[in-house]
């Protein structure tokens, strides 16, 4: 394969109807607080969080990159922080988050939504930066 190619070429038959069928229920019904930044890429998908009213985040906006690996959804996304992580006792200041969903307790019947959501969540919840 050529180099300089997307990324998704890599991405099984299974993963990429996955994506394509996320992606199009967040289009269609996108969760409250997130917007997704298209892109030709489905292998790698960039959203800005708003951090939610009445919150500590309230007002600030970060941006996640969740990177897809090539047997989505049988292992979990990659998804950090890609620029000015939050500070959070949970947020590495690398942007890598610790949140179990993301590794041991992931489910393929989790999806983009609902992690997006448990990042919101657990931000939400936090009392002290």
């Amino acid at each position: 394969m050529a180099s300089g190619g997307t990324q998704q070429q890599g991405l099984s038959r299974i993963a990429t109807g996955r994506l394509h069928k996320e992606l199009t229920e967040w289009q269609r019904n996108p969760p409250h607080g997130f917007v997704y930044h298209p892109s030709d890429n489905l292998q790698r998908w960039t959203i800005d969080v708003h951090g939610a009213a009445g919150t500590l985040y309230a007002g600030e906006v970060f941006q996640l990159q969740v990177d897809f690996p090539c047997n989505y959804p049988l292992e979990a996304p990659q998804v950090i922080f890609s620029r000015n992580p939050p500070i959070h006792p949970h947020i590495y200041s690398n942007g890598h988050i610790c949140l179990d969903i993301l590794y041991d307790s992931w489910s393929p019947a989790m999806t983009v939504s609902a992690v997006c959501l448990s990042i919101l969540s657990m931000l939400s919840s936090c009392k002290d930066k």
